[in-house]
């Protein structure tokens, strides 16, 4: 090999280090975060839907949650479905 293939090669390895250090590593991680906060649900957890819907979770099953949207107004939603959980003292949603 001569001293440009060895420097082209460099600049895809490089490349490809980029590439994952700025996208796919970060991804992993939210993904990672979510399913952790999908584990951690509780009733009587406030949360929003990945559709902006705020719900109280009234029961939780093995794949999906029963959220509270209003009095006497009941739906099922899948686990993956929730986005985020709010905090008691939050007044607005977190990013």
């Amino acid at each position: 090999m001569n001293n440009s293939q060895l420097v082209s090669l460099f600049y895809i390895v490089a490349l490809f280090a980029l590439l994952y250090f700025l996208m796919i590593r970060p991804q992993q991680q939210r993904q990672k975060k979510h399913q952790q906060m999908l584990k951690n649900l509780q009733v009587n957890d406030r949360v929003i839907t990945i559709g902006g819907i705020y719900g109280t979770i009234v029961k939780i099953k093995e794949d999906s949650v029963i959220l509270r949207l209003a009095d006497n107004v009941r739906v099922e939603f899948l686990k993956s479905a929730i986005s985020q959980v709010i905090q008691p003292g939050d007044t607005e949603p977190n990013e």
